[in-house]
C-alpha cells in the first residue's frame, strides 16, 4: 500500500499500469518491467529499502530497439530514398521533441514514478524525461512480448505518423514528392534529362518529373541531381498551389 504524500499525489500507481496495458492492447507478463520503464532514479533514491530499480538499462535497450524498427519501416516504405536521406529522416523521427510527442499521445508523463524534488520541480512534464521514458518503455516491452509486440505498438503510434507525412519536412524534394505520390497512391513518378548545354566546365542539366507520363515540374542545375531536385521543387509548388486554389 502506497502511503506517503508522494504516492498520494502520483495516485495509486496498480491501477494506473493496469489501465495504462487496457489503453495500449498490451498485457506484460512481468509487471516489474512495466513499471520499471516508468521509474526514475529520483524515485528509486527515495526508496532504498525496497527493491525498486531505475529505467536507465531499459532506456539504453530501448535507443536500439527504436532504431531498429524504423530503420526497417523506413527501409521498407522508402526503397528509392538515400541511405543518407533515411539517416537524416529517422533521426527526425527519434529525436527527442518527436519521442516526448509519442509519448504525451498516451499520457506517459501521469505514470511516472518520481521522487519529491523532481516533482516538485516539474519532472513529470520535463522533455528529456519523457524522452527517456518512451525509450525505457520499448525496451522492456521487447524485452516481455518481443519485437513483434514493439512492431504492433509502433504502428499504432508511431508508423501513421509517418505515413501521414510529418516529417517529410527533414526530406529533400525528390523524396518529399515520392513521400507525397506513395501516400495517396497517384501513381508513378519519373525523371528525364530533357537538356545539356554549356562547355563542360559549366554543364547545365535541365529535368521534368512526370507523374503517370504528365509533366508536373521542370528544373535546371549544374549536375543531373541539381536539375531533379529543382524539377521535383517546382512540381511540389504546383501541387501546393494547386490545392489552395480548390
Amino acid at each position: 500500500m502506497f502511503r506517503n504524500g508522494n504516492n498520494r499525489r502520483q495516485g495509486n500507481p496498480e491501477n494506473k499500469f493496469k489501465q495504462f496495458q487496457e489503453k495500449v492492447g498490451f498485457q506484460f507478463h512481468d509487471e516489474k518491467l512495466l513499471k520499471q520503464a516508468f521509474t526514475h532514479s529520483s524515485y528509486v533514491n527515495e526508496h532504498r529499502r525496497k527493491p525498486y530499480e531505475d529505467n536507465e538499462r531499459l532506456e539504453f535497450l530501448g535507443d536500439a530497439v527504436l532504431e531498429l524498427t524504423i530503420s526497417n519501416f523506413l527501409f521498407n516504405k522508402y526503397p528509392l530514398m538515400s541511405e543518407g536521406e533515411l539517416t537524416k529522416l529517422r533521426a527526425a523521427i527519434v529525436c527527442e521533441p518527436s519521442l516526448v510527442s509519442f509519448a504525451n499521445s498516451l499520457s506517459f508523463g501521469e505514470l511516472v514514478l518520481l521522487g519529491k524534488g523532481e516533482e516538485m520541480t516539474g519532472g513529470r512534464a520535463r522533455p528529456a524525461l519523457l524522452a527517456d521514458v518512451f525509450e525505457a518503455f520499448i525496451g522492456a516491452l521487447y524485452l516481455d512480448l518481443g519485437l513483434d509486440a514493439v512492431v504492433q505498438f509502433l504502428q499504432n503510434v508511431v508508423f501513421p505518423k509517418i505515413n501521414e507525412g510529418a516529417f517529410s519536412h527533414v526530406m529533400d524534394y525528390k523524396s518529399q514528392l515520392q513521400e507525397l505520390v506513395q501516400r495517396e497512391g497517384t501513381g508513378v513518378l519519373e525523371y528525364k534529362i530533357l537538356q545539356e548545354k554549356g562547355p563542360a566546365h559549366n554543364r547545365e542539366f535541365v529535368s521534368t518529373v512526370s507523374l503517370n507520363e504528365e509533366i508536373m515540374g521542370t528544373g535546371t542545375g549544374r549536375s543531373k541531381k541539381e536539375a531533379e531536385q529543382h524539377a521535383a521543387q517546382h512540381a511540389l509548388t504546383s501541387i501546393k498551389e494547386k490545392r489552395n486554389i480548390q
